[in-house]
């Protein structure tokens, strides 16, 4: 049996098992099985690795994109230049190698909605998921600036977003957890007055469907996207990486 599963905390919510366990039986693969590994800390991962010999490939999420990276013996060059990892191959040797698909699954998702005004974007969260939509965007030729709550010279602040940042930047990526189930009622303090219809809001959030943050925009006019098409693209590569 070769097992793969995410790694992640408080992860019932997962797509990724949902989405893995429903491959596996449409293409008969019955020599596979997906797995939710929740784990306190990030300490627990050699554990982890060690009481489950027949994993095979694992996704990570929230919060350990980045932790987990002093745990792995080597890294993919972008998954390096991002700086965060999200899938992780075990090599025949025994090591593990990590990779960057969120990159990947964010740029495939934009793509088809990006027209010629769409040059800057505002991405609202400083985590892994955040490193990996700054280096898609880079790669679509989109300069971006990071919003943060707390004060850092990577990143502005909310208070400082204002009329003249949306005349400024025309496409919004949601990179925090605001407003994910159960919490639908939280949303990322931005002046959603100021949106139009030449903007992009996009959500890493697909569950709930229309997230807080999308749904105020979309009543502005603007062009609205969630993360499941960029889920499901990122996972296809996982599957390729692990499979290599």
């Amino acid at each position: 049996m070769k097992v793969y599963g995410l790694v992640g905390k408080n992860i019932d919510y997962s797509f990724s098992k949902k989405y893995f366990t429903e491959r596996f039986e449409n293409t008969n693969a019955i020599d596979c099985e997906y797995r939710n590994f929740d784990i306190a800390t990030i300490d627990d991962f050699c554990a982890l690795t060690k009481n489950n010999p027949d994993i095979a490939g694992l996704n990570v999420t929230i919060p350990y994109k980045e932790s987990v990276i002093p745990f792995l013996d080597s890294l993919s060059k972008k998954a390096a230049a991002i700086g965060a990892v999200n899938v992780i191959r075990f090599k025949k040797n025994g090591h593990l190698k990590g990779y960057n698909s969120d990159y990947f699954g964010f740029k495939k998702a934009i793509k088809p909605l990006l027209q010629p005004h769409h040059k800057k974007a505002l991405i609202l969260g400083t985590g892994g998921s955040s490193k990996a939509v700054a280096f898609a965007l880079s790669e679509l030729d989109i300069s971006y600036t990071f919003v943060s709550r707390d004060p850092a010279k990577s990143a502005v602040t909310y208070d400082r977003i204002n009329e003249t940042t949306f005349e400024n930047f025309q496409i919004i990526i949601n990179c925090t957890p605001l407003g994910t189930t159960p919490n639908i009622s939280e949303f990322p303090p931005i002046p959603f007055q100021y949106l139009t219809k030449r903007h992009i809001a996009f959500d890493l959030i697909y569950n709930p469907v229309e997230s807080t943050f999308l749904k105020k925009a979309r009543l502005k006019g603007v062009t609205t996207i969630n993360g499941l098409n960029m889920l499901v693209y990122q996972a296809e590569k996982a599957w390729k990486i692990w499979n290599k």
